[in-house]
């Protein structure tokens, strides 16, 4: 039997993201949402999605983190990685996202517009020893049953905006415009001032951002 080749890169492939995700966010410091951005936003995600060779296969995590940063002339202090107790849960989450990702070949940027990474490492306690296919399986529900888009995400990528632009244009929370978008958090609940500013930006009027506005 013929191995497909992706198998053959998968043990680098987790072990890449896990590192990675370790060193950014235990020894940079750098913030889940403000990394996620930062993960998203990079050049190296399609080679990671694709498992290019020299990006899965010719570089540490250390390295892959700070040619993101170098990439987008991000501020940061060089360390060397810590060697810690066990794996963290950002280690976790990096060893389960890259799993999961092999698994389904789903991009990135579709994942984490249903289930941001401060989503997934809640789920560290439940899942971390389990085996990894329980992740993967129930993960995957998860995903199926996310509804369908909000308004807000909407008109923000009508815009043309990311999560974290919209943020700092109109003052608001990263967090908030996150959890407004996954319907976590209610935006017909939102304070007005916060509206007024995201519609704003958005060139819209408040209304056209609640789900139910005629309530």
């Amino acid at each position: 039997m013929i191995r497909d080749y992706r198998d053959l890169y998968l043990n680098d492939y987790v072990n890449l993201l896990a590192s990675a995700f370790d060193y950014a966010m235990v020894d940079l410091n750098i913030d889940i949402d403000e990394f996620e951005s930062i993960f998203l936003s990079s050049k190296y995600i399609r080679f990671i999605e694709i498992l290019d060779p020299g990006v899965i296969s010719g570089q540490s995590g250390v390295e892959l983190v700070l040619n993101m940063l170098d990439d987008i002339n991000y501020n940061y202090t060089y360390i060397e990685q810590r060697p810690k107790n066990g794996r963290t849960p950002e280690y976790w989450v990096g060893y389960a996202l890259a799993n999961y990702q092999f698994q389904t070949k789903k991009r990135f940027k579709d994942i984490f517009n249903k289930i941001h990474l401060v989503d997934i490492i809640r789920m560290y306690k439940v899942y971390h020893e389990m085996d990894i296919t329980n992740f993967i399986d129930d993960f995957d529900k998860m995903l199926k049953n996310i509804n369908t888009e909000s308004k807000l995400k909407k008109f923000r990528e009508n815009r043309g905006l990311s999560q974290s632009e919209l943020a700092r244009l109109a003052n608001v929370n990263l967090r908030s415009i996150q959890l407004y978008e996954q319907k976590v958090n209610d935006i017909d609940k939102a304070q007005a001032n916060t509206l007024y500013k995201i519609s704003t930006v958005l060139g819209c009027s408040i209304d056209d951002l609640l789900e139910n506005p005629e309530e």
